[in-house]
């Protein structure tokens, strides 16, 4: 019998099927084959057994462009289109590094020039949220976590200024007479605060583009990679 998935739980595994016969049969994750990323509104095959939907097959015209979605067209072209502005499915690490690095290049060159690079700037945090919630996804993680660096640069900055601020009404008088050793209690402490920003920053990036993809599908998504 066909039907169309109502809905499903990921973290119980459980869901709901609409039969073409207008009954609804509850399914579980472990009877669908072979196992596929499960949303609603996806038309199935099942055999219904008492109330329950057994050997469920995802029909694959029901299926959405998983690849597309994932940045890649259906030749196994790069599809930048999607790559950079979409935060759907996942992405492999070879095409995040591929984005980010034209994302970089971007931002050095249009830095150069006044007021629109700062605005180009701006507009380039779109994509490389969009890269960095769809390696995360390829992870199986949440794509809310892209805004630790974010988080933690604002944080960092805030404190930082503050007690550039702290310390120069402490040290006023020495930063007057441009004594070294104010000067360094002034902007000591933020420095290392804005190392520790870089450190994060850094290590956030390593982490999502050396990170391997997480096998099979996922509730993101199928493995970019196709397997």
């Amino acid at each position: 019998m066909r039907g169309e998935i109502l809905s499903f739980d990921d973290g119980a595994g459980t869901g709901l099927i609409s039969g073409d016969d207008g009954i609804r049969y509850a399914f579980d994750r472990s009877a669908v084959s072979p196992p596929s990323a499960i949303r609603s509104g996806l038309r199935v095959d099942f055999v219904p057994e008492d109330g329950h939907a057994t050997q469920v097959m995802l029909l694959a015209g029901a299926a959405p462009a998983a690849g597309l979605a994932a940045g890649v067209t259906p030749n196994g072209s790069i599809d930048f289109q999607s790559l950079l502005f979409s935060f759907q499915c996942r992405t492999r690490r070879s095409h995040f590094w591929i984005a980010w690095l034209l994302i970089f290049a971007a931002s050095i060159v249009l830095g150069w020039i006044p007021l629109l690079g700062i605005l180009v700037s701006l507009f380039l945090i779109w994509p490389n949220l969009a890269i960095t919630v769809k390696r995360l996804h390829d992870m199986g993680l949440s794509g809310w976590l892209a805004a630790v660096p974010y988080v933690v640069g604002l944080v960092g900055s805030v404190l930082a200024f503050g007690m550039i601020g702290m310390s120069a009404v402490a040290n006023a008088n020495g930063i007057d007479s441009d004594d070294p050793a104010a000067v360094l209690a002034l902007l000591g402490p933020a420095f290392g605060l804005f190392g520790i920003m870089f450190l994060v920053g850094i290590g956030f990036l390593l982490w999502i583009g050396l990170t391997d993809s997480k096998p099979g599908d996922n509730k993101y998504g199928p493995n970019p990679k196709g397997f």
